[in-house]
């Protein structure tokens, strides 16, 4: 059984492989905790070989909820199977999501839906896109890393989730980094390792 479960959840168009070097980043300082970063369910249907949670072809704020309501049930397998093979079914308090762009929106789905009450996630350059009503657990404790440069989710977004989720009782944060685009930076990489070390590794 692992001490404690860090699963990473990819963009669109991406890999769970493209994730997993934060864990070998990470391992030394999160000692007990094991990495998982699963390809999400479905084939990206835009070219490339990658993968997808749900389409964007053709995809507005009108109709993103819809696709996330769709996307639920391929995304809890893939969580569910990941967390029983650690062990820790009964022990979310000890699993975290961490999620890029796409994989933010269903992490925090998974949150604000309340089906996956976990101990941390940890959203890059995401956006809260899920229909309401909201009932998270308020036990879950989040992250937000958003670059206020970001071209293709603007840092309002971020903003705009940091809002929804403290509206519904999360203890949530946002730390905005000057400058940065649509991607993982070091900076944004440490501040996700300090936020960790303080929630599912303490």
């Amino acid at each position: 059984m692992s001490e404690g479960l860090v699963i990473f959840l990819h963009g669109v168009g991406s890999r769970g492989a493209d994730l997993a070097p934060l864990g070998e980043m990470w391992r030394s300082a999160l000692p007990g905790t094991d990495f998982a970063a699963p390809d999400a369910p479905f084939a990206f249907d835009q070219g490339s070989g990658g993968r997808q949670w749900f389409s964007v072809r053709g995809v507005t704020p009108a109709n993103r909820a819809e696709r996330i309501l769709a996307a639920r049930s391929a995304f809890d397998g893939t969580i569910a199977g990941i967390v029983e093979a650690h062990g820790l079914t009964d022990r979310l308090d000890r699993v975290a999501l961490v999620g890029f762009s796409q994989g933010s929106i269903m992490a925090l789905d998974a949150l604000v839906s309340g089906r996956w009450p976990v101990g941390a996630i940890v959203a890059f350059s995401g956006r809260l896109a899920s229909p309401e009503p909201f009932a998270p657990s308020t036990r879950t404790r989040t992250l937000l890393v958003h670059g206020d440069a970001d071209p293709v989710m603007p840092v309002q977004e971020g903003e705009a989730a940091l809002d929804g989720l403290k509206r519904a009782g999360v203890d949530a944060s946002l730390t905005v980094l000057p400058g940065l685009g649509h991607t993982i930076s070091p900076q944004g990489a440490s501040a996700a390792l300090d936020f960790l070390s303080r929630t599912i590794a303490a």
